[in-house]
């Protein structure tokens, strides 16, 4: 019996071992779409390593949302090229779930629309995937995960997409016509085109919904557009040109990727200034802040790392990724 309840002992243990491994962290997973090895990076942020990468089935995702519940990943599959230039035309979306770390579905758009940026809404639940060729944003069911409507943009690009906290508006930066269309989620119609540069990337919102950001290409200079008129109404400077930008949730800073610095710009959201610049690995892309507003996490695309950045003073630790680190997104 003495051998019986020793060898149980030692079952039971490596079975609790196993669990620990597969199990997700208790204090949320950061996610992280790696571009280059097509891979959807679950990342462990208090120990600060990535802990597993999942085969996205496609070629290749360039971005991730996470469930409210934190139980499951979204990563529409793009294609092999950037926005506006020749590639394939991706044409659906993988449903990650996080325990079992594999895809469980792929939800199909009938033909090539670039699927590229999805977003939840806060208050109606369903899942906002921008499809660049349909020129629109379509409208998923995350429970029956099938389609069940879409919003015209209007414009040609619609890549990346914000939603205020409301639910009740979306905005796309529409890339190579430099332009944020307004889209009223409710009644799923453009309201307004809004004319911006001549070339915009990334957009972001403040947790007030006064303010929307994208970011000029080709100057540095971020774009903040008033919610208010829907109208540019003022720029704000930039050491460098921006790109992916994310308000903390206080709505005290905004912190802004700048690529071709291989720094992060934090804006006084007050005087909507650049009060001081972060060195991080080449290449910032993305940039989400942690819900209790303790660290930022921006992808570093040629250096395969996230950077955590501690808000209260700004210090920054490197956490591995994979190879083209980009989408972000934080799950509970």
């Amino acid at each position: 019996m003495t051998n019986f309840f020793a060898l149980t002992l030692i079952f039971a243990g490596l079975l609790m071992a196993a669990f620990a491994a597969t199990s997700s962290p208790s204090n949320g997973l950061l996610l992280v779409a790696n571009k280059g090895e097509q891979t959807l990076g679950l990342i462990d942020p208090t120990a600060g390593r990535q802990i597993a990468a999942v085969a996205e089935g496609g070629v290749t995702g360039h971005e991730v949302a996470a469930s409210p519940d934190g139980k499951r990943a979204f990563v529409p599959i793009y294609g092999n090229s950037g926005v506006g230039m020749p590639g394939t035309d991706g044409s659906e979306l993988a449903v990650i779930d996080l325990s079992e770390r594999r895809v469980i579905r792929t939800i199909a758009f009938g033909h090539g629309v670039r699927p590229h940026c999805a977003v939840f809404g806060p208050k109606d639940g369903l899942l906002y995937v921008t499809t660049e060729l349909d020129k629109s944003v379509t409208i998923i069911d995350p429970q029956s995960l099938k389609i069940v409507g879409s919003v015209q943009t209007g414009q040609a690009e619609s890549h990346m997409l914000a939603i205020s906290t409301d639910g009740r508006y979306g905005y796309t930066a529409n890339v190579g016509p430099g332009t944020v269309s307004v889209l009223d989620l409710v009644a799923r119609k453009t309201v307004e085109v809004i004319p911006v540069a001549e070339h915009v990337q990334r957009i972001s919102i403040t947790p007030d919904n006064r303010w929307v950001f994208t970011a000029d290409t080709e100057k540095p200079r971020l774009a903040v557009i008033d919610t208010a008129t829907n109208k540019v109404g003022r720029w704000i400077a930039l050491p460098s040109t921006g790109y992916g930008t994310a308000s903390t949730p206080e709505g005290k800073w905004l912190l802004v990727a700048l690529p071709n610095a291989n720094a992060v710009a934090v804006v006084n959201l007050a005087t909507l200034q650049v009060v001081q610049t972060i060195s991080v690995p080449p290449a910032p892309q993305e940039v989400v802040i942690r819900p209790d507003g303790q660290f930022a996490y921006v992808s570093c695309d040629q250096s395969h790392q996230v950077a955590a950045i501690q808000i209260n003073n700004w210090s920054v630790k490197l956490i591995d990724a994979g190879r083209g680190a980009d989408g972000l997104a934080w799950a509970k």
